[in-house]
């Protein structure tokens, strides 16, 4: 049989087969399973993206006073700048007393006389470097913070790369840096704060995690590497912890306007830390955009674009992590001729 003839013959069966279809209890049974899959498919992505507009609109979270009463104390750090700033003044509008725990001795000063006179709750701070990673540091910080009834812990203190950087090229010594402060900061602190806690039976621990984290991130593979630990690491605390009622999240975010993200302008996709903050201790247990136990994308539009890549397009997919590195890239360009430009003028 001539080829053509042989395509002609094939095409007659394929078009034999579909008017036909289902000639068969066989080809009935796949179609109804095909048919059922899909409709369960649709079910759940319906079922999931209305409990996502119930948990932006409706749900609320818990009060903070679930965790402990007015006048415990919050242990807040990384609370000199940023997101840690205003965590620290929310937390004790609140009526919380708090414990500052940042790099920069005069910032702290100057925040915790901001909180007293405003506020009317006690404060304490503790000037240390988390880069170091220094035991007389975190030494003192357990005598500040052993005797005190401590409630709640934001494990805020963080650092990223200060540009866009691929592995290869990374300094040794932010590569160290960025492991010290969000990895052995967070574990340390908390470290310090669960017994009492765990004796009381009641407690809150909110980290700060990141889509750096959450989604692989080519050219801050440091960073991303370390908030995906921080990511596994809280949720398997918090399976440990709560049977003694002790409340763990992790807190994710896209971009917020901070000396971190190096953006000073808010826009719908990038609030500033005050609304971040309202959002996160307005919304601590509604799981907002998250599928993961223990996580929270509490900033609306966060929440809705991580509901989305991972219904649609998948966390670990090609498309995303592609899209991610091309983000980055042009992050990385533009850094680059800016150090040109600075250079030049120098």
């Amino acid at each position: 049989m001539a080829p053509v003839e042989l395509h002609a013959s094939l095409q007659d069966q394929v078009l034999s087969y579909i008017r036909n279809f289902p000639n068969s209890a066989c080809d009935q049974s796949l179609l109804y399973g095909l048919a059922l899959v899909g409709v369960v498919s649709v079910f759940s992505l319906t079922a999931s993206f209305l409990r996502l507009l119930s948990t932006l609109t409706v749900c609320g979270g818990y009060k903070l006073t679930k965790f402990g009463p007015k006048g415990s104390w919050a242990v807040i750090t990384g609370a000199s700048d940023g997101l840690g700033k205003e965590f620290a003044l929310q937390i004790a509008a609140k009526g919380f007393n708090v414990v500052l725990v940042s790099r920069t001795a005069s910032k702290l000063q100057a925040l915790a006389s901001e909180i007293s006179e405003k506020y009317k709750v006690e404060t304490r701070t503790v000037a240390m470097d988390f880069a170091k990673n220094d035991d007389s540091d975190y030494a003192r910080l357990a005598q500040e913070v052993n005797n005190l009834d401590v409630s709640i812990l934001v494990n805020n203190v963080g650092k990223s790369h200060d540009i866009p950087v691929p592995f290869a090229e990374t300094d040794l010594n932010e590569m160290k840096d960025i492991i010290n402060i969000n990895c052995h900061g967070t574990l340390r602190v908390t470290s310090l704060v669960i017994p009492g806690m765990m004796e009381r039976k009641r407690g809150l621990i909110l980290t700060m995690g990141s889509f750096g984290g959450l989604f692989p991130t080519p050219l801050l593979a440091t960073y991303s590497g370390s908030k995906a630990f921080l990511q596994q690491w809280s949720t398997a605390l918090g399976s440990e912890l709560a049977p003694y009622n002790i409340k763990t999240e992790l807190v994710l975010s896209y971009l917020v306007t901070s000396a971190m993200s190096k953006i000073r302008k808010s826009s719908a996709l990038i609030p500033n830390p005050k609304n971040f903050v309202k959002s996160t201790l307005g919304s601590i247990g509604a799981q907002r955009g998250a599928k993961r136990a223990g996580t929270n994308t509490p900033y609306w539009t966060h929440a809705v674009m991580h509901w989305a890549i991972e219904s649609f397009v998948g966390i670990y997919s090609g498309v995303a992590l592609n899209v991610n590195k091309g983000f980055h890239v042009d992050i990385r360009k533009r850094a680059l001729r800016k150090r040109e430009r600075e250079a030049k003028k120098q």
